[in-house]
């Protein structure tokens, strides 16, 4: 049988577990979110006839597209996780959720230093800064994922 301080120092341990699982898991989801949001914020502006323009990160072609679908995979294991379906052992959450974010990371960085040609006239706008820093917090997600499950 258990002493009272025991049982006390168990639930306070299970509490610290459990606030730095949420920690993660939030980190992820909103990294997760604000990383497929900022597909559709203004990657490039610039003047074109007069008038300034922004240009999405969608319509820069396929990078655009990736950066998006990589943010919602980020949601969707979290979301999974959260129902309940665990992935297969061989590929773990965190190691899946710092890969996405390594990969939305170099895509990212090829749409900073090279600007597509249809838009030569623009610069590079704040979606793009903010993509790259959401692309770093899924990193930073799984990387706090992985300090958890050791």
């Amino acid at each position: 049988m258990s002493s009272p301080e025991d049982r006390h120092s168990d639930r306070f341990t299970g509490v610290r577990g459990a606030s730095l699982l949420a920690l993660s898991d939030n980190l992820a989801l909103i990294a997760g979110l604000v990383l497929a949001v900022s597909a559709f914020t203004g990657w490039y502006t610039g003047p074109s006839g007069g008038v300034t323009v922004s240009v999405t990160g969608w319509h820069t072609g396929t990078l655009g597209k990736l950066v998006f679908f990589a943010g919602l995979a980020v949601l969707l294991v979290v979301l999974l996780r959260e129902v309940g379906i665990e992935l297969p052992a061989a590929a773990p959450e965190s190691l899946v959720t710092i890969a996405l974010g390594a990969v939305a990371t170099i895509l990212v960085l090829v749409r900073i230093v090279s600007i597509p040609d249809d838009f030569f006239f623009a610069g590079r706008g704040v979606g793009i800064w903010i993509s790259l820093i959401a692309a770093i917090g899924v990193i930073a997600a799984g990387l706090l994922q992985v300090s958890e499950e050791l």
